[in-house]
């Protein structure tokens, strides 16, 4: 099908995208709505209690935890050690995605996590092997589902015969990978036009992807801060009284905060360590190739021992491995923290932040994860 018979929708074109976030529009188009002048954020306290009462996360953002400077310093020093680890990862991950989808993919990548790997897997394939791929980056949200608008807008730009890759950081217990597989359903039966729902992921501690750099629950320095690695974009925002029929998803742009800004330090780091980790990049995908370890879902096992053990009503409370803690630790409330063993060096940032918000440690030896977070329930289990 070509673009042209694909126009046969009826849709109206949609509008270019205004330029946001503080990477270059080399690197990533954001497919977003700039709610930049509308006062979207709650205290976390309360904002909690309206979450657990029924608001949707996606209708308010949280306060941006602004780092202190032995956070900060924190971040420089993982960034540092980890470097050439989340390169491989990178390099890994990209030559699985060009082996799979071919020179002709699009590069999606969900907001906000998505977006720096999504950056890094354009750069790896654009040093490597010169090719330059289209990448966007677009809102995904728990209970409502994919940009709709911001997938016709790709469709329209490159044409159905295109390759898309949905790209994100890493898999938690694997909610956002059920949101896009049913999502890409949705798209198909409304649109007539099939996506390929894989998402690929540097990290993929849950067993939820097919196309991962490493299944190690190891810390990717992105997960550390907030906006201030994520080109300065806040969470994505949907809401009927701010995002019309025909726009993208809403985010807001922190303009304010372009001097404390790091997103272009850390994908530039990174970048740094392709040229000394390709030929195992190609290697180790190629083993993946070879003899591919398909999704087994294996960390939701970990989820259902927790949610019995702690007495959990609402798993969405549970934020399994170090990228959905860090989350937890930064903008929710948490609870306890479950971690595998003290002595863990991916788990420094977890332990800092932790203390900060004085949240409950506990050991966990059995845990698949290197840690996972839970969200202090409205009334603590007894």
């Amino acid at each position: 099908m070509t673009i042209e018979t694909h126009n046969a929708w009826n849709e109206p074109q949609l509008a270019d995208p205004a330029q946001l976030g503080s990477y270059s529009p080399a690197d990533v188009v954001f497919l977003l709505k700039d709610l930049s002048d509308v006062n979207l954020e709650r205290g976390t306290e309360e904002r909690e209690e309206a979450i657990q009462t029924g608001t949707h996360y996606s209708e308010m953002l949280p306060q941006e935890y602004q780092p202190t400077d032995e956070y900060v310093e924190l971040f420089q020093r993982t960034l540092a050690d980890s470097a050439e680890k989340v390169a491989l990862a990178a390099g890994v991950v990209s030559e699985l995605i060009l082996h799979k989808r071919g020179p002709q993919t699009v590069l999606v990548s969900l907001a906000r996590a998505g977006t720096p790997v999504g950056i890094l897997i354009k750069r790896y394939l654009l040093y490597k092997y010169n090719l330059d791929l289209p990448h966007y980056s677009v809102s995904i949200i728990r209970g409502k589902g994919i940009d709709m608008n911001a997938l016709k807008y790709i469709l329209q730009k490159h044409g159905v015969d295109k390759q898309i890759q949905f790209v994100d950081g890493w898999t938690g217990k694997g909610a956002i990978r059920n949101v896009l597989i049913q999502s890409c359903r949705e798209f198909e039966e409304r649109y007539g036009v099939t996506l390929n729902d894989d998402l690929a992921v540097l990290a993929d501690p849950g067993g939820s992807s097919d196309t991962y750099g490493t299944r190690e629950d190891f810390l990717i320095p992105s997960a550390c801060l907030n906006s201030t690695v994520s080109g300065l974009m806040s969470r994505t925002v949907l809401r009927d009284d701010l995002i019309g029929e025909n726009d993208f998803h809403g985010s807001k742009f922190y303009r304010q905060w372009l001097d404390q800004d790091l997103s272009n330090t850390f994908v530039d780091h990174i970048s740094e360590y392709f040229s000394a980790v390709q030929q195992l990049a190609e290697q180790q995908a190629g083993e993946l190739l070879d003899h591919p370890v398909p999704a087994n879902w294996q960390g939701i096992e970990d989820i259902r021992w927790i949610q019995q053990e702690y007495q959990i009503g609402d798993i969405n409370l549970i934020k399994p491995g170090v990228g959905e803690t860090t989350r937890v630790l930064l903008r929710r409330v948490p609870w306890k923290i479950l971690i595998d063993r003290e002595d863990n060096p991916n788990l420094r940032h977890i332990l800092l932040l932790a203390r900060e918000r004085q949240a409950q440690i506990e050991v966990c030896p059995q845990l698949t994860y290197s840690c996972c977070g839970i969200i202090k329930p409205r009334e603590e289990p007894s």
